[in-house]
């Protein structure tokens, strides 16, 4: 176990609930609402391979779910909710997809899209900004940025985590190499799946990456953006505790 790769709140009795961070921030992005799920779940946010405290590890998908299901074993009867924004979200299904009856639900933001065609250059684009973008100037603009857009019990506690842009970099382009409804099939559990009206590339992606699913709730959060659970944190923590409230045991 890598020391401070995890974080826990809540009861330690208390349901399970796995938070898996996007692309070059941490765990850290996930206090806004564990703070307010605490006091009934057991919360518990990891930090991916190349982000973090395990920003030494080369990443991939396979060892992203092996931290998820580090994560998830923690639970007494081996079984969690699964979240995950972005590139968490894409970890999210991988993982339930190769043990699916560890994950009791999955709810995902900002990843109803399947990493092919125009999207997948849209994910390579990304990527590549990612690895060439000069570090120290970019940072301290997301900084700013962040400081004006949310208050500072959001804003400081994702700052204060960093940014990992190669890591980032690596797991953004890993995704286009894989195909995702597929693993949703091979789940077949409940999923609750979050857009923001303003995230354009997975909002209009979700009709085509959920049809004929079973199982599935969407929820659109009027005037947000890709960053979902930062726009509206009291809304995203709602739905999750709504989501798993419903659930059978």
């Amino acid at each position: 176990m890598i020391l401070g790769a995890t974080e826990r709140s809540g009861p330690p009795d208390g349901p399970v609930i796995v938070f898996i961070h996007g692309s070059r921030v941490t765990k850290s992005m996930w206090g806004p609402i564990t703070s307010r799920l605490a006091d009934t779940f057991r919360c518990i946010a990891v930090d991916l391979p190349g982000h973090g405290a395990r920003a030494d590890e080369p990443f991939s998908l396979e060892a992203a779910a092996g931290v998820v299901d580090a994560a998830i074993a923690e639970a007494d009867d081996g079984r969690a909710i699964v979240v995950g924004l972005s590139l968490g979200g894409y970890v999210a299904m991988v993982t339930a997809a190769r043990s699916p009856e560890r994950a009791r639900g999955l709810v995902l933001a900002g990843s109803s899209a399947e990493p092919s065609g125009l999207t997948a250059h849209i994910f390579r684009l990304y990527a590549w900004a990612l690895a060439v973008a000069p570090r120290q100037p970019v940072d301290a603009l997301n900084d700013w940025i962040f400081r004006r857009r949310y208050p500072p019990e959001v804003a400081e506690p994702l700052i204060a985590g960093g940014y990992w842009s190669v890591g980032g970099s690596a797991g953004v382009r890993t995704l286009v190499q894989g195909r995702f409804r597929d693993r949703l099939v091979a789940f077949g559990g409940p999923i609750l799946v979050i857009n923001g009206e303003l995230d354009l590339v997975f909002r209009i992606g979700e009709r085509s990456f959920l049809r004929g699913l079973p199982n599935v709730e969407r929820r659109t959060f009027r005037l947000s953006t890709h960053l979902s659970p930062l726009d509206r944190p009291a809304d995203f923590a709602d739905a999750v505790r709504t989501f798993a409230e419903r659930l059978p045991g």
